[in-house]
């Protein structure tokens, strides 16, 4: 048998027990080879796990550079959304130069450029020095941060990342391929340090950059469909608030507060809150529940929602023409009697009739009576007016009087006038009166129910979307924000720990949003001390979370309002 060097090994052919000599550099480079189709096996899962395009722009030009030894590198993307295509320069590293900052910057899709050469003709470029670039070349090497920053660009290796259907979604560029990963170049040493890309590697790159134009792609889909999904949930917001104006700005003001005082919650360390934490999704989750929490609402009656006074503006309009109508019933009833006394006036009086006195001291007294009854209607029509304004009963000067109040309303009932047609109608009728009475806000017990009922409606309607397995519990958490930890909240009447952390904590951004709002025609703004007053006051009563209140108050969560507060 023939000797075999040291750098040669024997391989033995099962089939033919032939052997065969195999070079250890052989055996080096397929070993090296094989490394780094691991290597992109493992790049390609990253890939795919990566879910930010930032993250994701940062890993291909991370990766390419690694699989390379690149000093340096850039990724353009291409944007063909505004009209002109144009390439935007979105990721950028420089081991030399690691803590120059890379502004995002736009240039034209042309051929001037390395980039804009491979992106518009879709073929690679291996340069191996840029600065010996014929001048027949359409492109150019822009030297523009090699001056700012005294640096020395030599190899470059350009390559357009290519979809599935063939298309160039944008580009990536390596620069200065390193005879060692730990070298820093300068001017000096650039030409001694650095080496050109071989075609191994530009395949290598290649397929990488097809495997990162196919992430890129998606990942571009996907923040596509979650912009659509924003406008979407913008564009409801936009419709609920469209039928009440009046609280306008009310669920991106709950949103806001909710979303604060999550990520507090996230900040405890110590006492009961210290276990609770919310991922980044989840905190998404709760802004998509409070922006919708009164999506319900758009299936409730206008007049219901936007109702601001305890009669609606065409009852009250209704009863003006009550009033009026009666006034002129007992005006003309008045002028009658005075006319047939006149015409007919007492035997007693026939033969008297140049006594002048006699008739217009009754003909006054017939004035003094109808005066009084005009009076007495004026004063009960202004007691009408003030009783129809929200919460008016609740007042000290109304609560002391509220039983006379009843007994006039009663009294006013039993006024009666004259419609079109002739017949007697009451002056009141039993549901104006039920309506005057409420004690608080300006719903009626029914009314109420029907306003209540839009969290049923609101969860019916989310619950009808296929919310994506990260955001499945909005229809849940916008559900239960009015339910309250004793039970005595809507729909439900869940009770504890039946209630969602997330809802509990939107049933205090909710309420501290609708007692400070000064955009309420139905109730005065709170200030801030009051609101809390009444919050704590709640909470003391079981149906909050004293520890949530305590922690909204302690932080001043309100204060993440800004411009869009309602004081």
């Amino acid at each position: 048998m023939a000797n075999i060097s040291r750098s040669e090994f024997i391989y033995v052919n099962s089939s033919s027990n032939d052997l065969t000599r195999i070079d250890s550099d052989s055996l080096t480079s397929v070993a090296a080879e094989r490394k780094t189709i691991e290597q992109l096996l493992a790049i390609g899962t990253a890939l795919s796990d990566c879910l930010n395009l930032t993250e994701l722009l940062d890993l291909i030009l991370s990766k390419s550079r690694e699989i390379t030894c690149s000093d340096a590198g850039s990724v353009y993307l291409i944007d063909r959304s505004h009209g002109e295509p144009k390439l935007i320069f979105s990721a950028a590293q420089n081991d030399s130069h690691p803590n120059v900052y890379f502004k995002s910057t736009s240039i034209p899709l042309n051929l001037e450029s390395l980039a804009g050469y491979v992106a518009t003709t879709g073929e690679s470029l291996n340069i191996p020095d840029a600065y010996a670039l014929s001048e027949h070349y359409p492109y150019k090497f822009d030297r523009h941060f090699d001056r700012e920053f005294d640096y020395r660009t030599v190899s470059v290796l350009v390559l357009p990342m290519q979809n599935r259907d063939g298309e160039t979604i944008g580009v990536l560029q390596l620069i200065d391929r390193k005879l060692k990963a730990d070298l820093q170049i300068t001017p000096e040493n650039a030409l001694s340090i650095t080496q050109p890309y071989s075609d191994w590697e530009r395949q290598i790159v290649r397929s990488l950059a097809s495997q990162a134009a196919i992430s890129i792609e998606r990942n571009q889909l996907l923040e596509s469909i979650e912009a659509l999904f924003a406008g979407f949930i913008t564009a409801s917001v936009q419709v609920i608030e469209s039928r009440d104006p009046t609280t306008a700005g009310h669920s991106e003001r709950v949103a806001k507060l909710s979303v604060r005082l999550s990520e507090e919650v996230n900040s405890v360390e110590s006492g009961i809150l210290k276990s609770i934490r919310f991922s980044d999704l989840q905190l998404q989750e709760i802004r998509y529940a409070a922006l919708l929490h009164d999506f319900g609402k758009i299936s409730i009656p206008e007049a219901i929602v936007q109702k601001g006074n305890k009669l609606y503006p065409h009852q009250l309009t209704e009863l003006n023409y009550r009033f009026n109508l009666l006034r002129r019933t007992w005006e003309l009833e008045f002028a009658e009697q005075k006319f047939n006394y006149l015409l007919n006036p007492p035997l007693e009086l026939q033969h008297q009739a140049g006594d002048n006195c006699l008739h217009c001291g009754y003909l006054q007294q017939l004035d003094l009576e109808l005066s009084a009854k005009l009076d007495r209607l004026q004063s009960d029509w202004e007691l009408l007016n003030q009783l129809n304004r929200p919460n008016v009963i609740l007042s000290p000067e109304f609560a002391d009087k509220l039983d006379a109040i009843v007994t006039d309303l009663q009294t006013l009932a039993k006024y009666t006038y004259r419609d079109l047609d002739g017949n007697l109608q009451p002056l009141l009728t039993p549901a104006e009166i039920e309506q005057l009475l409420i004690p608080r806000g300006s719903l009626t017990a029914a009314e109420r129910l029907v306003v209540e009922s839009h969290v049923s409606h609101t969860y019916d309607f989310l619950r009808k979307i296929p919310w994506t397995k990260q955001l499945q519990n909005v229809p849940k958490i916008a559900g239960n924000h009015h339910e309250k930890l004793d039970g005595s909240g809507y729909p439900q009447g869940l009770i504890g720990a039946e209630i969602p952390i997330q809802s509990q904590i939107m049933t205090i951004a909710d309420i501290y949003d609708a007692l400070t709002a000064s955009d309420r025609p139905y109730k005065p703004r709170l200030s801030i001390d009051r609101t809390f007053a009444i919050l704590y006051q709640e909470a003391a009563a079981g149906k909050l979370d004293r520890h949530l209140l305590e922690l909204f108050e302690q932080r001043q969560v309100y204060s993440v309002l800004g411009d869009l507060s309602p004081h």
